[in-house]
């Protein structure tokens, strides 16, 4: 209920707010806030939004030892209940300048990434890669934190990965596959 509060609050004051379980935001040689390790991220043009804190670094890192940096990291948290959702900040990412394409890395449990395919497939212009963690995760059993709860037959990997690669989202099935799905993307 606090959540909802602040993110109604937030909205009618013209907000932008992350969290609740957000590792932050990061925009590389430039702006940090929060806990993601700057060492691991390179200036470029990949926007990166995350549902995940730990695989958001991850994930930049990877892109980095290849030579892909990143405009800005933006680790959204993975609650049910978010500041803000993915469809905004991949709004925020479609107007960036400085953003020529976008990666996506979710997980089970939510909805976030099958809500965001129907806008990424009418409204982004940019390319965007997907990987979401937890193909093995078993139906019904909480993985560690709420926002990770597959309940309903809703939040599978397989939904996700269905949802986006029918946006027309290259997919990686493992964070060292996003090099090729990228790759793949921007062809």
């Amino acid at each position: 209920h606090d959540i909802m509060i602040m993110h109604a609050q937030a909205r009618r004051c013209g907000i932008f707010a992350l969290g609740p379980t957000t590792p932050g935001l990061l925009t590389p040689g430039q702006a940090k806030m929060g806990i993601m390790p700057g060492s691991l991220f390179a200036p470029g043009p990949i926007g990166i939004v995350s549902r995940s804190g730990t695989l958001a670094y991850e994930m930049a890192g990877i892109l980095s030892e290849v030579g892909v940096g990143q405009s800005t990291v933006v680790g959204m948290g993975a609650d049910p209940v978010v500041l803000s959702n993915m469809i905004e900040i991949l709004k925020l990412f479609e107007h960036d300048r400085e953003t020529e394409a976008v990666v996506i890395v979710g997980e089970v449990g939510g909805v976030q990434e099958e809500q965001a395919a129907p806008y990424i497939a009418k409204e982004m212009s940019k390319p965007v890669a997907a990987y979401i963690a937890g193909v093995t995760a078993p139906k019904g059993k909480r993985m560690g934190h709420a926002g990770a709860i597959i309940a309903g037959g809703k939040g599978t990997a397989e939904e996700k990965f269905a949802a986006l690669e029918a946006a027309g989202v290259s997919t990686a099935k493992s964070p060292a596959e996003m090099g090729e799905a990228l790759e793949q993307a921007m062809n």
